[in-house]
């Protein structure tokens, strides 16, 4: 089942590429999809936590930054990275609708 799983470089995880709809896959397959989404689910949070470090980097050498287009540049990779974790946080909820279905 790793196959449905490819890694995201930008988001640092693997993410499911389903060739056809949930409901096509067999209930074994559906139960392996899940249980490899939560393992993956399980370290968003950390992933979030190491991005939010590093905003918090940036963030102080944009305190003392006085070029203004390095500032710019650090204000872009500041809400790219907050972007990132927005996006982070919508993939943690997938689960949540994911286990919804199955148990319905």
């Amino acid at each position: 089942m790793t196959e449905i799983f490819v890694w995201n470089e930008r988001l640092g995880i693997p993410l499911p590429q389903l060739d056809r709809d949930f409901e096509e896959y067999s209930d074994r397959e559906q139960a392996s999809i899940l249980l490899r989404w939560e393992e993956i689910r399980g370290t968003i949070p950390d992933r979030v936590k190491q991005l939010e470090r590093v905003i918090i980097q940036k963030q102080n050498q944009l305190n003392v930054e006085d070029n203004f287009r390095e500032s710019c540049r650090l204000n872009s990779e500041i809400a790219d990275l907050a972007s990132t974790i927005n996006e982070l946080h919508l993939w943690f909820r997938v689960n949540q609708d994911m286990d919804a279905r199955a148990h319905h």
